[in-house]
């Protein structure tokens, strides 16, 4: 493996959890109090559950990132596709907080989280073929996801008066 190696897979894990702690970092101050007002299902998990799910997932997917990058010999013709997957599905995961809890925008963050579940769901189908275990890494997320998108789709639909973004 060597240093470069395990700098390169440090790097990698540590990737998603930049743009999830700048998501945070921003909505820290407004987010509890307008987020407390919504109206949300008796399935919503608490919110001091969502830090240590996401710090979880991150790890998960940058490792399996790695692994995927690692396995096509870096940054090659074959990884394109698989690594530009993830890539676009990570920006459209830090986009999500920025529309939800930023702008207060439900639909934005709806369309958001739906083409982010395709891109996430692309990911892990192009990443089966080249390392099971890296798919499998992506599993977690997936089924997170599909809470997180269900848990929107109520928001956006029991909070009308919120649909469109900040009102005040």
């Amino acid at each position: 493996l060597g240093l470069q190696g395990g700098l390169n897979k440090v790097r990698f894990t540590v990737l998603p959890h930049v743009g999830g702690f700048l998501g945070w970092f921003i909505n820290r101050k407004e987010t509890p109090v307008w987020y407390e007002k919504l109206k949300k299902p008796s399935w919503c998990p608490p919110r001091r559950m969502f830090p240590v799910a996401w710090t979880v997932l991150y790890t998960g997917m940058g490792y399996a990132s790695y692994l995927i990058w690692n396995d096509l010999g870096g940054c090659s013709s074959k990884a394109i596709i698989p690594l530009g997957l993830y890539g676009a599905q990570l920006a459209l995961n830090w986009a999500w907080p920025p529309f939800f809890f930023g702008a207060r925008n439900l639909k934005m963050a709806l369309i958001d989280i739906l083409c982010l579940d395709s891109l996430a769901i692309g990911t892990v189908c192009s990443w089966y073929r080249i390392n099971k275990v890296a798919a499998l890494l992506m599993l977690p997320y997936l089924g997170w996801l599909a809470m997180a998108t269900c848990l929107t789709i109520r928001i956006w639909k029991d909070n009308p008066e919120q649909k469109t973004g900040k009102s005040e």
